[in-house]
């Protein structure tokens, strides 16, 4: 079971949950930069949800199926056709041998995850699947996919009566559990050790101004702009010795224009943590495409929790409902 690979889009990595437990010898965790929607995709075609699925970055790839697959569609709406037709997206759908997926450019939001059931077939490297480019380890030989590729898949399919029903009755992920992704979403955090050594009055336009996401923004992390810069109180130093950082982390250099980091961030860093963004809205900064704006609502670290096992519980009862259907 295969897909080959016509075109590979802007951006298209392997990725499955993460690089975990690793961190201590500076290997960064990587894996999806929405993890709610890779969830979501793969647990529609009966995954677990660490299963390897294709993180399709602003423009998405063209796959023809060499067998009969079931597979879903989840996060930005990238328009994709199956065989010129609209496909569907927040439900499994079968793809039948030779059938074309096209996935084109994202209106809405910033990335698509395709899931396959079986998962994706890739390198695993410590323990993941993840790609991390830099390392060039993971995924489909550490990089991003490219025109020829043939991408396997790593179990057979689900039976022929299964795949009958999914033509006959999807199921699909409601709206009411998914995230309200926009271009200019307000974003909850909580306040990070260094919040303190901000001016009163950059701290005053960190809660209440928008924050351009700017172009030299990617995996390792979104850079925003504002103006006037973000300043410390005088006389404090911008560069510390080096603490810990983990995705959502937004750091302070010396330019006072914030570095907010995401799924590829690195382990450690050296600057003013003036906030971190709570995990349950990391899904709706990872669709935010540069030019869009962000704005930071803070929030208590229970909030942040409560959030937090919200999501997990709607996830748990998507996955229920998806394996009673698939008995």
């Amino acid at each position: 079971m295969s897909f080959d690979v016509i075109t590979p889009g802007l951006l298209s990595t392997i990725q499955d949950d993460g690089r975990y437990g690793h961190r201590k010898h500076g290997v960064i965790v990587s894996g999806p930069m929405d993890r709610f929607a890779h969830r979501a995709a793969n647990l529609l075609v009966g995954n677990g949800l660490k299963a390897a699925a294709l993180e399709m970055t602003l423009q998405g790839a063209t796959l023809v199926a060499q067998s009969d697959m079931l597979v879903a569609i989840c996060g930005a709406d990238m328009r994709a056709e199956l065989d010129g037709y609209s496909a569907p997206m927040w439900q499994p759908f079968v793809l039948h041998k030779g059938s074309k997926l096209s996935v084109g450019y994202a209106v809405e939001g910033c990335r698509s995850y395709l899931a396959v059931h079986g998962g994706f077939r890739s390198s695993n490297v410590l323990g993941s699947r993840s790609t991390y480019q830099r390392a060039a380890i993971g995924g489909y030989e550490g990089r991003a996919l490219r025109n020829g590729d043939v991408l396997g898949v790593e179990k057979e399919g689900l039976a022929a009566e299964i795949v009958k029903e999914v033509e006959l009755r999807s199921k699909i992920v409601s709206s009411m559990i998914r995230p309200d992704y926009r271009d200019n979403p307000v974003i909850r955090f909580v306040r990070g050790k260094e919040a303190s050594r901000f001016t009163p009055d950059s701290w005053s336009r960190f809660v209440s101004h928008r924050f351009l996401v700017t172009s030299q923004s990617d995996r390792m992390g979104y850079r925003l702009s504002i103006e006037p810069p973000l300043e410390l109180e005088a006389g404090l130093p911008y560069e510390m010795i080096s603490e810990a950082v983990v995705a959502g982390t937004i750091q302070v250099p010396l330019s006072g224009q914030p570095i907010l980091l995401l799924a590829d961030c690195q382990t450690t860093g050296g600057y003013p943590r003036i906030g971190h963004v709570i995990t349950a809205d990391l899904p709706l900064v990872a669709q935010v495409k540069p030019g869009g704006f962000l704005r930071f609502q803070e929030v208590s670290h229970s909030e942040a929790q409560e959030l937090l096992l919200m999501q997990a519980m709607d996830l748990k009862l998507l996955e229920a409902g998806v394996r009673a259907w698939l008995r």
